[in-house]
């Protein structure tokens, strides 16, 4: 894939030297306290740059001006040309919009060059930034899981389970809510 490049962004395919940014936030429990990780040490920081530069569902956010990477976004293609969106972000760089237009340049490269159909997305309903972000891309909430899923367990050992809402959206409703 070819840079993503919008007003503030370049939206890429990862690097080896990415490492410290991405250790930057993914070492924040903040940021990866809904992701199905745990904070990361500067060596598995350096290790998981190495692997995104060949994983296809990873993209680096990066300022255009300084280049720096400020987050990523996660886009996995699943049946009947329906992909999953996905984002983490340093909390340094949240709040200014940068979610929002990564996101969005990222669905219209979906829908005109990838032949994406249908883009979903999942969180937990108690991540309300995420839940408004997706709802400001105008994806649809279809429905709640109630306790479908844990990342993280208690200190006494049990599951910590989350609710979940899903969000979609088709390439006719992104077409009709994104024509100016």
């Amino acid at each position: 894939m070819e840079n993503i490049i919008t007003e503030r962004l370049i939206i890429r395919r990862f690097l080896k030297t990415d490492w410290q940014d991405l250790y930057e936030y993914l070492s924040d429990p903040e940021v990866v306290y809904f992701e199905p990780y745990e904070v990361y040490t500067q060596e598995q920081a350096m290790e998981e740059a190495i692997r995104r530069i060949d994983h296809t569902s990873f993209f680096a956010v990066c300022l255009k001006d300084s280049q720096k990477l400020i987050g990523n976004l996660y886009f996995n293609r699943g049946d009947f040309d329906t992909w999953e969106l996905g984002y983490v972000f340093n909390r340094t760089f949240q709040k200014q919009g940068y979610a929002m237009e990564s996101a969005t340049a990222l669905i219209n490269h979906a829908f005109s060059c990838l032949g994406a159909r249908r883009i979903i997305a999942r969180c937990s309903t108690k991540n309300v930034s995420s839940w408004r972000l997706l709802e400001r891309l105008r994806l649809r909430r279809e429905g709640m899981f109630l306790q479908n899923v844990y990342f993280k367990t208690k200190p006494n050992g049990e599951p910590d389970w989350f609710d979940s809402y899903s969000y979609a959206i088709l390439k006719e409703e992104w077409i009709k809510n994104n024509s100016y």
